[in-house]
């Protein structure tokens, strides 16, 4: 048997990114994020938008973890964070109730939060439309979350498939999310200036007409392909 926890735990001290670094990320395409990462870090495909945005999103995630059913913790993360953060909150993809609608997404546009992202459901389409945060989820229920706990703040969570831990960077656009680990930063950076090189490099020889990629010809026309009748 175990003790009752407590209604939130809370983590208000962490490392953030520097502005130079978030600024870095401005107007980053996600699929170029994800090329500087290796292939990985966007989180699952059912994570997307409310409506289709026009600027990429990017900011120092805070992230919170909700009970079933319960926004305890993403009221406090609204109360915590600062200007300029993302409101991370995982739900272990509970979408028997709404995590947020219009009203909370209202206070968090008034703190200056940058947007929402969750693996649940929200609610108050219109209204949250007219606040104008950019809220990625995963569906809409007009059904209402408590607010009785328990729940965590600042602590690593797991959304969408990926580890997130707070002052982890969110880049996420009309493609979806990625969550750029913080001790990472500077390399991913640093590899970013080789992805743009390269896309710009391939886009300028499809305009001019190319059919395909270079190195599949290479395998088509290598001792590794067998040819079948």
């Amino acid at each position: 048997m175990i003790k009752d926890p407590p209604l939130l735990t809370i983590r208000r001290n962490f490392a953030r990114p520097s502005p130079e670094q978030i600024s870095a990320f401005a107007n980053v395409p996600t699929g170029h994020a994800v090329d500087a990462m290796g292939g990985r870090g966007a989180l699952d495909y059912r994570i997307k938008p409310l409506t289709q945005l026009r600027s990429v999103m990017v900011g120092t995630a805070i992230t919170c973890h909700c009970g079933p059913a319960d926004n305890l913790a993403l009221v406090a993360a609204i109360a915590t964070a600062k200007a300029g953060d993302v409101l991370v909150a995982a739900t272990d993809g509970c979408t028997v109730t709404s995590v947020t609608g219009d009203l909370l997404m209202g206070m968090a546009r008034n703190r200056g939060i940058a947007g929402l992202v969750t693996d649940g459901v929200v609610r108050d389409l219109a209204g949250i439309l007219s606040v104008g945060l950019p809220v990625y989820c995963v569906g809409l229920s007009p059904n209402s979350a408590a607010r009785n706990g328990p729940g965590s703040l600042g602590l690593p969570v797991v959304i969408g498939g990926v580890a997130v831990a707070s002052g982890d960077l969110i880049v996420a656009d009309n493609d979806g999310v990625v969550a750029v680990p913080r001790g990472e930063i500077e390399k991913i950076v640093a590899q970013l200036a080789e992805v743009r090189t390269a896309e710009a490099a391939l886009e300028a020889k499809v305009k001019a007409g190319l059919e395909f990629p270079d190195y599949i010809q290479k395998i088509l026309s290598s001792e590794h392909v067998q040819e079948v009748s």
